[in-house]
């Protein structure tokens, strides 16, 4: 097996946050678990801790991910703007997942 470079796992982790409704939505909620209780109670980003939503992003992907927590469902519009959104958190998704599981499914591609 070939060993999967950092430029393969970063395109496929970008290409599924902007393409695939599970792992965008499945990132969405753990980014914004990430959020410090005080930012979700907010419905805000508050910190530069380098973890959660930025600024930008804040209250919108809080918004969405308490929504897809209550009624786990988003709407085709909503998901538009996720899939335009989590790309950039490419890399705290990378940080939480599963490297063998990951670099295994760059792999068979």
């Amino acid at each position: 097996m070939s060993t999967v470079t950092k430029v393969q796992i970063k395109e496929f982790v970008k290409r599924k946050l902007s393409t695939d409704k599970t792992w965008a939505q499945q990132a969405l909620l753990k980014i914004y678990d990430f959020q410090t209780q005080e930012e979700q109670r907010a419905r805000d980003t508050m910190y530069n801790n380098g973890v959660g939503f930025t600024g930008v992003d804040g209250r919108i992907l809080t918004s969405f991910a308490k929504q897809l927590r209550n009624k786990r469902h988003l709407s085709d519009k909503q998901m538009t703007i996720v899939f335009k959104k989590m790309p950039k958190y490419w890399i705290q998704v990378v940080k939480i997942s599963d490297k063998e599981k990951l670099n295994s499914l760059i792999s068979i591609q």
